[in-house]
């Protein structure tokens, strides 16, 4: 009995998780820095590299606004050029509020958020087939705390690779 007991975990848990890898479907995407000259200076074709080589994972909102800001702008621009640079990419625009507001608010606003994301990415460029957007509303803040630190990290839009 206990032979079978041991063939039957030798069995099960590597299926385990081979299954639980295949079911993942989220590319992770981490910010590289870009590289250095020996002088310690960033030469352009290393900044335009490293710009193209990076999905900058999220954008920043002011409170109970959808409008892009300037620094949102740059990280936009960073995007298409990522998305340029990968054309058979594609990518989820997840909008996100702070606890701040109704769930029904929050839901809407969230999808404002990823809309106007997606609408300047276009603008710019990128082939409006090749991104989604969702609202997530206040429903998986990134900072579970109750202050203006917390709630400003969770008016975003996060963008995950697909």
């Amino acid at each position: 009995m206990s032979n079978m007991n041991y063939l039957g975990r030798a069995i099960c848990v590597p299926a385990l998780f081979m299954l639980g890898a295949c079911c993942c479907d989220k590319d992770i995407v981490s910010p590289v820095a870009p590289p250095n000259t020996a002088a310690g200076q960033k030469t352009a074709t290393a900044s335009a590299a490293a710009a193209a080589s990076v999905l900058t994972p999220n954008i920043y909102f002011d409170f109970d606004r959808s409008d892009i800001t300037e620094a949102s702008q740059a990280e936009l621009k960073a995007n298409a050029a990522w998305m340029a640079a990968n054309p058979t990419s594609k990518v989820m625009l997840e909008g996100h509020c702070d606890e701040r507001g109704t769930s029904e608010y929050n839901m809407a606003l969230g999808e404002r958020r990823a809309s106007a994301a997606r609408e300047y990415l276009v603008r710019l460029g990128v082939d409006p087939a090749r991104m989604q957007t969702i609202s997530y509303g206040e429903e998986r803040p990134v900072d579970p705390g109750h202050n203006e630190a917390a709630w400003a990290k969770n008016r975003r839009v996060q963008f995950v690779g697909k």
